[in-house]
């Protein structure tokens, strides 16, 4: 059986325009890998209602998950709850269980819960909601999308949250071969082995240092002994160079 499907939405200007640094799908990507869930895709959008709600149909229909960055916090430019529940023909408002969570979190800190704050408490009718022990506002599951926030200890802390409740398949394991040859002298050997070995995705990855040019070889795939024998034939095939 083939392993699930994922996508990553990335919303915010602030990306966009390089002045926020992306790491989110980055995390999320490795923590895909570990639990057997394949990322085709990772989609970054503006803060703009009509891109969010298109990307949103577009990569629901494309994964079997879909995982959501940013947008929804108390500014008015925190637009992807509207946008998500647009996407599926859902209404969105305060909702009181997520009212009482940012009450109770506020009250304890001797702050006041405002307009602004309240409006983390906007949820799409039918939802259900992401626990965030961060920073208590929510994020929420609609239909296949995991809508989560875009600071990274609280999408790392929903993320952590969401996980456990998905169903992954293999895990994909990785080796990597370090070559002291520049890509161009590895491509032929190269693709000749991965041609070789079918069961496993074969990469190069060019660097520099200290001078010298190399390439890192790597193999992934979902079965130890597939990856090990690829691994084996690159080794063979380089025998001289390898570091």
């Amino acid at each position: 059986m083939p392993n699930p499907t994922a996508a990553i939405l990335v919303i915010g200007d602030e990306i966009l325009s390089g002045r926020t640094r992306e790491g989110n799908a980055h995390y999320l990507a490795a923590e895909l890998s570990r639990i057997g869930v394949d990322l085709r895709e990772v989609r970054i959008v503006p803060d703009d209602h009509a891109t969010i709600v298109a990307a949103v149909r577009a990569l629901s229909d494309l994964a079997d998950h879909v995982f959501t960055s940013g947008g929804i916090g108390p500014t008015h430019d925190d637009i992807t709850a509207d946008a998500v529940g647009a996407a599926f023909g859902a209404g969105v408002g305060v909702r009181e269980d997520a009212r009482a969570l940012l009450a109770a979190h506020y009250k304890t800190r001797g702050v006041e819960l405002n307009e602004a704050r309240l409006r983390m408490a906007r949820i799409p009718e039918g939802a259900t909601l992401i626990d965030n022990p961060v920073s208590i506002a929510p994020g929420f599951t609609l239909g296949n999308v995991h809508v989560m926030a875009g600071v990274p200890a609280v999408f790392q802390a929903m993320v952590a949250s969401v996980l456990p409740l998905i169903t992954g398949g293999r895990p994909l394991l990785s080796q990597t071969l370090r070559v002291l040859r520049p890509e161009g002298e590895v491509a032929e050997p190269l693709g000749r082995i991965a041609a070789e070995h079918p069961g496993v995705t074969m990469g190069s990855y060019p660097f520099q240092s200290n001078g010298a040019y190399g390439t890192n070889l790597v193999v992934r795939g979902p079965e130890a002994a597939e990856v090990s024998a690829a691994m084996t034939a690159l080794a063979a095939a380089f025998p001289e160079t390898t570091a």
